[in-house]
């Protein structure tokens, strides 16, 4: 079937995966998400705090000042965005940590 995406189409990606495992392999471990969408994509995720975010954008080179905030859930949870471009394909990194108590909320 012409026009429908293989898995060679998802290779730049893929391929950035592998050499993350391998230049980066010990850094603490991301959600990972690839998309046949966005097959120039990978996407990595910490929920467990800040950290992981901070030590994965400072091992990509990503500059401080790139990375945008916000909270969702009502303010409940904070959320750090930055991307990169490494080996080709775009990498997107997402860091979440409980946020501020809500106002009227408990502490």
């Amino acid at each position: 079937m012409s026009g429908m995406l293989t898995l060679d189409g998802m290779a730049a990606p893929l391929r950035v995966l592998r050499l993350l495992a391998v230049d980066f392999g010990h850094l603490p471990a991301p959600s990972v998400d690839l998309s046949n969408v966005y097959p120039e994509r990978l996407t990595l995720r910490f929920h467990d705090g800040l950290h992981a975010f901070e030590t994965w954008r400072e091992a990509l080179a990503v500059p401080a000042e790139d990375v945008t905030h916000r909270v969702q859930g009502h303010g409940t949870t904070r959320v750090l965005e930055a991307s990169a471009v490494y080996a080709g394909a775009e990498i997107h990194l997402y860091g979440y940590s409980d946020g501020p108590t809500p106002l009227g909320g408990a502490a």
